[in-house]
C-alpha cells in the first residue's frame, strides 16, 4: 500500500528542522531533503561527477568532498548556476525522498523539502498528499539567519531573496504552522496535526 505522505516546507531559518524533530519524537519517519541532497552528491556518486563536469574540479575539497561553501557562493551569485545545480540534483533527491517515505513504518511519513515551492511544488511532487508550511515573518527569518549562520545582513537578504516568497509558499499550503512564538505553542500545533494526519491516513 502506498504511504500517506506530508510535504513539510518553509523558508530558510523558519524552523522546519524543529518541526521535523517534533514529528520524529511522535514516532513519524521524516525523510529530509537536505540529507538526501548530501547523499546524491557523496564522493563516488553520479551527482557529484555531474557537478564537477559543470562547475570544474576546483569545486572539490582536497579529500574529494564537495566544497559546499564555494558552491554556495557561486549559486547565490548567479541564478543560472543555481538552476544548473538544481537540474542535476533535484530529480535524484525526489527519487530518494519518495523511496524513503514509501518504505517508512507508521501511519504516515513526512518529506521535509525546504525548496518545495522553488522545485515545482505539487507538479514535481505529485505523490504528496498534503503540504504543511512552517511560516514566519521575513523580519524574524532575517534575524534568525544572521544569528544562526553568523552572516551579515546583506548575505541574509540574498539568501532570502533567492528563495520563493512567503506568499508563494503559503499558496501551496494545506496546513500552516506559525513559528514566531513560544516552543510550547509549536509542540501543541505539531500534536494537533499529528492527530489529524493519523485520521486522514487511516
Amino acid at each position: 500500500m502506498r504511504q500517506f505522505v506530508i510535504g513539510l516546507t518553509g523558508g530558510v531559518a523558519a524552523g522546519k528542522s524543529e518541526v521535523s524533530r517534533r514529528f520524529e519524537a511522535l514516532g513519524i519517519t521524516v525523510a529530509d531533503a537536505d540529507l538526501a541532497a548530501r547523499a546524491v552528491v557523496a564522493p563516488g556518486s553520479e551527482g557529484l561527477a555531474r557537478i564537477v563536469a559543470h562547475f570544474g574540479s576546483e569545486i572539490l575539497l582536497a579529500d574529494g568532498q564537495l566544497d559546499r561553501a564555494q558552491l554556495r557562493e557561486r549559486i547565490f551569485a548567479s541564478a543560472q548556476e543555481r538552476q544548473a545545480l538544481e537540474a542535476i540534483t533535484h530529480p535524484a533527491i525526489r527519487q530518494l525522498l519518495r523511496q524513503t517515505c514509501e518504505q517508512a513504518p507508521g501511519p504516515y511519513a513526512v518529506a521535509a523539502i525546504p525548496l518545495l515551492a522553488e522545485a515545482g511544488g505539487r507538479q514535481q511532487y505529485p505523490w504528496l498528499d498534503r503540504i504543511l508550511v512552517v511560516d514566519v515573518p521575513v523580519a524574524v527569518q532575517h534575524a534568525r539567519l544572521m544569528q544562526r549562520d553568523g552572516i551579515d545582513a546583506a548575505l541574509a537578504d540574498r539568501m532570502i531573496a533567492a528563495q520563493a516568497s512567503r506568499e508563494q509558499r503559503l499558496a501551496l499550503a494545506d496546513d500552516v504552522v506559525r513559528n514566531d512564538g513560544h516552543p510550547d505553542h509549536l509542540q501543541a500545533e505539531v500534536e494537533r496535526l499529528d492527530q489529524a494526519y493519523r485520521a486522514l491516513a487511516g
